[in-house]
This record gives C-alpha cells, structure tokens and sequence, in this order.
C-alpha cells in the first residue's frame, strides 16, 4: 500500500498572492476593511482575472495565503468564489475571504505574478496562540530572521 501526501489525501488547496500595495499585514487588514476592498455582503474580497480550475479543493478548507513586502506573513481563509462581471464586460473572480486574518511564520516569496497554488504541505503554521497579537517586526528584521530560518 502506497502514502499518499498530506494535501492528495486532504483534497485541499491553498492560493499564494502578493499583497501589493501592503507595508504590512496591518496595512492590509485596514486596506480590506474599506468599502472598496469589500463585496456587497460587507467581506473583504480579492478580485482575479483566472477562475481556479482547483475550485473544488480550494473550498474544501482552503486560504489565502499573501505575500507582504516578500515574505509569507499571513492567512485568510477562503469561503466562496463569486463571478464578477466588470464594466469592461470581462469574467472575472472574486475570492470571498474570511474578516480574520491569521498571521503565520514567516516564509521568505520571491516576485511572482497572479496567485498560485500552495500544498497544504508546503503552507507556513499559524503562528502559536499568544503570539498572534504581538506587535509585528520591522520588515527588514522579518525578512533577515526568515532567511536564516529563525522564523
């Protein structure tokens, strides 16, 4: 009999995306508490050109994991993909994201554009209960701990 890995026996999926326009993941936090950043439910959304063929998956327990200033810092979980029709008459996505967002360790990402997918195995751990509050690093300290593999 053959092991299967984590995330082919799970049937989950996880979306990787850059925050652009971030400092950090509190500056994302209040980006997505702004109307714009938010459906007509009142939940925060990030709108993409490319429906994920990886639908199933990615509803069955899936977050988004962004990227700030390069380094993996946090996670909203994924509760639903809406068809969004823009002026331009073009379909696109929304993913329909969860109001908490739950920091991670820090991963180091290099530039990438879009959004990918992320196996279960490869997803940072949430960071410990206690320590989600702390108050965050500076960036260049984040990024310096990451890639000596502290955090």
């Amino acid at each position: 009999m053959t092991r299967r890995k984590k995330s082919e026996n799970s049937g989950v999926i996880h979306l990787i995306k850059l925050s652009v326009g971030s400092e950090t993941v509190d500056s994302l936090i209040d980006w997505q508490a702004t109307k714009r950043a938010q459906g007509p439910d009142g939940l925060p959304r990030h709108i993409t050109r490319m429906w994920p063929k990886r639908e199933s998956e990615i509803l069955n327990g899936g977050s988004i994991y962004w990227v700030v200033k390069g380094v993996m810092q946090c996670r909203q979980r994924i509760l639903r993909l809406d068809e969004v029709i823009g002026q331009d008459g073009i379909r696109r996505c929304a993913i329909v994201l969860d109001r908490e967002v739950i920091r991670t360790q820090s991963s180091l990402k290099r530039p990438f554009q879009g959004w990918r997918y992320l196996k279960v195995e490869d997803a940072p751990p949430d960071l410990p209960k206690g320590r989600e509050s702390e108050e965050a690093l500076p960036v260049e300290l984040n990024r310096a701990l990451a890639e000596i593999g502290v955090l």
